[in-house]
């Protein structure tokens, strides 16, 4: 079984899980995602960049807490390989 994969902040700057206060997360802990799928946002002087999936596999794990603040290379997301 391949070994599960952590995606990183590629910038400093606050992670965010849903796209508006008001909406759903993009995901939850549990769920599956396919290889380019936005599992989160990092949002830098009112400038929003996706955070995405490598590849496919399901989500163990969030990391970084909604809202928090976070450094280039921080672990955000765990996710198993399917």
């Amino acid at each position: 079984m391949a070994e599960n994969v952590v995606i990183k902040a590629s910038m400093p700057g606050v992670f965010y899980r849903r796209p508006d206060p008001e909406d759903p997360v993009f995901v939850d802990e549990g769920e599956e995602v396919e290889a380019g799928d936005v599992v989160g946002l990092i949002g830098v002087m009112k400038n929003f960049h996706d955070v995405k999936a490598d590849e496919a596999g399901e989500v163990v794990e969030f990391l970084a807490e909604h809202e928090s603040e976070v450094d280039a290379g921080d672990e955000l997301v765990e996710i198993a390989p399917v």
